[in-house]
């Protein structure tokens, strides 16, 4: 008697392949890109001479090219396609920041972050996007939540590498942390590349989820025009929000601890890594909120948290309050760009979805600029980072009344 036929095993589904490219993209262009100056700013700082609002031009001039990334992103994604967008934006940040490694005038350093700043817009903006091609709508929010556990992992390796470098090299350690940085993003575009396709059919595939009967109509794109752009600008004020307020936690959290709470940089680095572990399960966690309970349900319990995190810590806690604060901030941190990004692939089809999330994203590079130098200065006024915290924590609260008001049905978003 024949034994019965071994069924064949189940193969991953390359919308997950996607996930992982998408994972490595973000890793370099915002986890090295971006989120690691923080940990190479004071051995540089010491370095060059550089006085606090110097160190704060630097910062400022890569904000400012990931605003203009915004508006050339659409035009990149339909000349090149998302692919080749993803493999330039990658290649101008190796390329910048290994400049930025031999380099000693601040404003040469400045420019040359300033286009790495224009490569981390156009690699991170399209990696988001590319959800809307492989994804339906029911896995959209777990597959961009996944994608920013490469945030995480940048600020990880920084806290990790960039400490130890400056013990053996000292004044050099920061040079040395740009190239490894650099040498290290090459290399992954490198992956990206051969990873990465732009759309299922190219392989003769389905969205992920997707049934023989397609996926439900967007309902943005059937809209009044009038509508439609009232729409876009009301998740452009709620990306702002997001913008302006997380990068004040970020910036000034672990001088606060220093400052303030007295803590030794050594442990506030350890604090800083702890962020960044927790942080490496906001994306998913709220993503797969989002996809279960819909967007905006998603979008109210991240700013209802962070509200929380803001003000504890605005309020001169004791150190529980403080490492509560701190754990809130991580457990969400990343999660509002996954939903914003799977929001905008329900509401428009793929085609425009990658344009559509460059406007908005352009609100929330607006806000990255205004929260440090308005926070910072609020804390010049009073002596104590209180004031930009409490800031923070009643924008976070305008958020939460923001999304209330957005009008779109949940079964748009389940």
């Amino acid at each position: 008697m024949n034994s019965p036929a071994t069924p064949p095993p189940k193969q991953i589904h390359y919308a997950w392949i996607i996930v992982l490219s998408g994972i490595l993209t973000l890793f370099c262009c915002m986890g090295l890109g971006r989120f690691a100056l923080g940990m190479l700013l004071p051995s540089m700082g010491v370095d060059l001479q550089l006085s606090y609002s110097e160190m704060g031009f630097i910062s400022t001039g890569n904000f400012i090219g990931y605003l203009l990334s915004v508006f050339l992103c659409g035009k990149m994604i339909t000349r090149l396609g998302e692919r080749n967008t993803i493999v330039t934006g990658l290649a101008l940040i190796a390329a910048g920041m290994l400049m930025v490694s031999q380099s000693s005038a601040l404003w040469l350093i400045i420019s040359l972050y300033f286009i790495c700043g224009i490569g981390s817009g156009a690699a991170n903006i399209t990696a988001m996007t590319l959800v809307a091609h492989w994804f339906t709508r029911k896995y959209r929010g777990r597959a961009a939540g996944y994608m920013i556990i490469g945030n995480g992992l940048g600020i990880v390796l920084s806290g990790i590498l960039v400490p130890w470098l400056n013990t053996h090299w000292a004044e050099s350690g920061w040079r040395i942390g740009w190239t490894t940085f650099s040498i290290t993003i090459a290399l992954i575009t490198i992956s990206v590349a051969l990873l990465i396709r732009n759309k299922p059919a190219e392989l003769s595939l389905r969205a992920f989820g997707e049934s023989n009967t397609g996926d439900t109509p967007h309902s943005l794109n059937r809209s009044p025009a009038n509508c439609r752009f009232s729409l876009i600008a009301h998740i452009g004020a709620i990306y702002f929000v997001f913008g302006f307020t997380y990068v004040i936690y970020t910036t000034f959290i672990v001088t606060t601890l220093v400052e303030h709470y007295h803590f030794s940089e050594a442990k506030a680095g350890v604090l800083w890594m702890s962020i960044g572990f927790l942080s490496l399960l906001s994306g998913a966690l709220f993503g797969w909120v989002s996809d279960h309970f819909g967007r905006k349900s998603g979008l109210i319990s991240v700013y209802t948290l962070q509200t929380l995190s803001y003000l504890l810590v605005a309020t001169n806690p004791g150190n529980f309050a403080l490492f509560l604060s701190m754990i809130l901030f991580g457990l969400t941190a990343f999660s509002i760009p996954a939903i914003i990004a799977a929001t905008i692939s329900d509401l428009l089809p793929p085609s425009e979805a990658g344009k559509v999330f460059g406007y908005v994203t352009l609100f929330f590079g607006v806000g990255q600029i205004g929260g440090p130098s308005i926070a910072g200065f609020l804390a010049e006024q009073s002596g104590s980072f209180s004031s930009g915290y409490l800031l923070a924590g009643s924008l976070t609260a305008l958020g939460i009344i923001l999304t209330s008001a957005l009008k779109f049905d949940r079964s748009q978003h389940a």
